[in-house]
């Protein structure tokens, strides 16, 4: 087996990994995991980036897509996410919603 053909069948099989982890992000519900996924996405295209010979762009995508987009992704879930419990008012009594008696 060449050279040549060692790293075409490297290639392919990296182009799998990224369909398949993009196809995974894209069906998972879940902001969280759905981060996850992304973060596992990055991984795979820094992966082909170094195999593609472009080490420049594999570096930013490991930073970016990997590293700090996946993670203000889970910080902004974080902070929308509301608790499920009953409302309680500032001095730490329960709101008087509409569903309660």
């Amino acid at each position: 087996m060449s050279a040549a053909t060692a790293q075409e069948i490297l290639i392919a099989l990296a182009l799998a990994l990224v369909a398949a982890s993009a196809t995974a992000a894209a069906l998972t519900r879940d902001p969280a995991r759905q981060a996850v996924q992304l973060a596992v996405l990055g991984l795979c295209l820094t992966v082909l980036f170094t195999l593609l010979q472009a080490p420049d762009v594999a570096l930013s995508q490991l930073a970016v897509g990997t590293a700090i987009t996946p993670l203000l992704i889970l910080l902004t879930v974080r902070k929308v996410r509301r608790p499920t419990g009953p409302r309680r008012d500032r001095d730490g009594r329960r709101g008087g919603g509409a569903d309660e008696p």
